[in-house]
């Protein structure tokens, strides 16, 4: 019976990987080259509209843009879904090596409608992303004595003045000079998409006669040669203005090879702040070392030696420090539930992050693959839920727990119902503004369906397993009697000792975190996962120290209450995580609209929230293991 259970069992989890498989694979050729020859047809593809002060993007077509004669929306995955990009097809279409000039793509008459959503999404700098051959549309900006950079995207327009004037009015971009790099192979003339960049003008184009079709615009005409080159006559947007929307296209042949194409996007102009993060973080490391091996190597040793050497009862009897609270360590803490879910928890966002870091590291996430971050993290999270269940579990049963399915109901709900639940109402306010980074419901409900019918089962499982396993054994005995606890000092009390102690691990990664931040909600990419992965490693050697020092310090005071401790005494770096969000949210962002507001700081309390039992696991698995170890080498009668 049991062996049918467990091969129902292997068939399902075979099922949910071929799933996941079969829908990676639809996504996969996206990234890889493609050769185009001469005169080939190049589609460019139209992204959402982002603003940096809203944060709430919008597909292209909620505004009046010219439309091609169907819309076609491009296959998404679940992590294109959740970052609220729409894919569709465009009226623009290229020809291979093949220059165009003042190509029209449409003529609109604006209602006020119309002109007043260009006037708010210009008031909000949203700017137009697309897409050509998986590469995104930037703007090239050059700056005297710097290296160019690249803006994502191109504005909606702008507002100015005319000569003379007090009144500010909205200008639209309507002409798009594209130019698009290539590098060609020498042997087979086949050539591959390396760049592609725009320059925005705005024009108010001027035409003889009716309009039609085929009518020649006297701003921009390719039989005259005359190119559109500034905005000196701009496009003004106003009730019952025409405008023409019209685009050049230019190839330029470029000595970047397709598999480097990406280089100038992720150009770091500032890793020398990375290495000062990294050198940052790496002095707070060394001195938590030199503290932690003064600790273990002189005070500990002297410590075990002295206990051992004991001989007479009255000696015994006399017995200081960290020894005496022997039998009072191991006693099980308050809220052993909550402590098993929370450390459970931990130990799946660990795994979720290690192996999305290593995952990074390689190259697999790379950004060409969009959306594939998210996707990656939501499946690692639903599979490493037989971790959490086997940790929480394991542990719930050292504490002397035996009804096993109340701690696996909680582990595999309490942290996912809270940030479902923060989700949901911020995607409500999202759907409430109309924009496009609103989940739909069927994905929604995809996701709930992930959350129920896989990893909730797969907690179960990890449950089952680690409550089978034979308790972990206590180094040394517990006393019946609690033993009471000395009036403690001021620099050892809880409140005080939990929030020093989230200091340095904060530190060690407050500079990273700006970057972090910035990628995030300033709609840049982040692709240093070299010197993430870094700083990552040294976040947990910061943690598992802080949280070693500050327990030794306790024990030696006769305070015994070190589990919780242990565990908050790292992860209240995540408070500070928060406090820095806070900060950054004043000081570089322009958000004015309550929304959007409500839509950081919600996303940034999960963000922390996830942070804290990170961290909180690792500081407390650091005590763990130095606990039974120092107890362990004693002699104790």
């Amino acid at each position: 019976m049991a062996r049918g259970y467990f091969l129902a069992f292997q068939l399902w989890i075979f099922a949910c990987l071929l799933l996941v498989l079969r829908a990676s694979s639809f996504y996969l050729p996206g990234v890889a080259p493609q050769d185009f020859q001469k005169g080939d047809e190049l589609k460019v593809k139209v992204n959402k509209l982002t603003s940096t002060k809203t944060q709430l993007p919008y597909t292209y077509y909620s505004i009046d843009y010219c439309k091609p004669d169907q819309i076609v929306d491009s296959a998404e995955n679940l992590g294109e879904v959740l970052r609220g990009d729409r894919i569709e097809n465009s009226p623009y279409v290229f020809k291979m090596r093949e220059p165009q000039m003042c190509n029209i793509v449409c003529r609109r008459i604006f209602t006020e409608k119309t002109s007043k959503d260009f006037k708010e999404k210009i008031d909000d700098e949203y700017r137009v992303n697309m897409i050509l051959d998986n590469l995104p549309l930037v703007v090239p900006v050059a700056n005297q004595g710097m290296p160019k950079f690249y803006q994502h995207g191109f504005p909606v327009g702008f507002k100015g003045q005319y000569s003379g004037s007090k009144e500010e009015k909205h200008f639209i971009y309507n002409h798009l000079s594209f130019t698009v790099k290539f590098h060609k192979d020498a042997v087979t003339e086949a050539a591959r998409i390396v760049g592609f960049e725009v320059k925005p003008f705005s024009v108010k184009h001027i035409y003889e006669g009716e309009w039609n079709d085929k009518i020649r615009l006297t701003t921009c005409d390719p039989h005259a040669k005359r190119a559109v080159t500034d905005s000196e006559t701009p496009q003004e947007v106003e009730d019952k203005k025409e405008i023409i929307f019209t685009y050049d296209v230019d190839f330029q042949v470029s000595d970047v090879k397709w598999a480097s194409r990406w280089d100038t996007y992720l150009l770091m102009a500032d890793d020398q702040i990375h290495w000062f993060s990294i050198v940052n973080s790496l002095m707070i490391v060394l001195f938590l070392s030199g503290m932690v091996a003064m600790i273990m190597l002189r005070t500990l040793y002297r410590d075990i030696s002295k206990y051992n050497q004991l001989e007479t009862q009255e000696e015994a009897q006399e017995e200081t420090g960290w020894k005496l609270v022997h039998g009072d360590v191991f006693r099980p803490p308050a809220h052993t539930d909550l402590l098993c879910v929370y450390v459970g928890t931990g130990v799946q966002f660990f795994g979720v992050t290690l192996v999305m870091m290593v995952f990074a590291v390689l190259g697999f996430l790379s950004p060409s693959n969009r959306g594939a971050l998210m996707t990656a993290m939501l499946l690692l999270w639903v599979f490493m839920g037989i971790l959490a269940g086997y940790v929480s579990a394991r542990l719930y049963k050292m504490f002397k727990g035996s009804q096993w399915k109340k701690i696996t109901l909680k582990t595999a709900f309490m942290f996912p119902a809270t940030v479902f639940s923060i989700f949901f109402i911020l995607n409500a306010l999202i759907w409430g503004e109309k924009s496009s980074g609103a989940v739909p419901f069927g994905t929604m409900f995809a996701l709930v369906l992930m959350w129920f019918g896989i990893s909730v089962p797969l907690v179960f499982v990890g449950s089952y397993v680690g409550f089978k396993k034979p308790p972990i054994e206590d180094p040394v005995k517990t006393n019946k009697i609690p033993r009471q606890i000395p009036e403690q000092p001021w620099y050892m009390t809880p409140a005080f000792s939990i929030l020093i102690g989230g200091i340095l691990p904060f530190g060690a990664v407050f500079i990273e975190l700006f970057f972090i931040l910035t990628s995030i909600w300033l709609h840049q990419f982040y692709y240093i996962f070299g010197f993430l992965f870094i700083v990552f490693i040294i976040l947990i050697v910061t943690c598992a120290e802080i949280t070693v020092v500050l327990c030794y310090f306790q024990l030696c005071s006769e305070d015994y209450h070190w589990w919780w401790r242990s565990y908050l005494t790292s992860g209240s770096s995540a408070l500070y995580l928060f406090l820095y969000a806070t900060f950054y949210f004043f000081t570089k962002l322009e958000i004015t609209k309550p929304v959007s507001g409500a839509l950081y700081f919600g996303y940034m309390l999960i963000i922390s929230y996830a942070f804290f039992v990170v961290t909180g696991t690792i500081g407390f698995y650091a005590c763990f293991w130095f606990t039974r170890l120092i107890y362990s080498s004693v002699k104790i009668d």
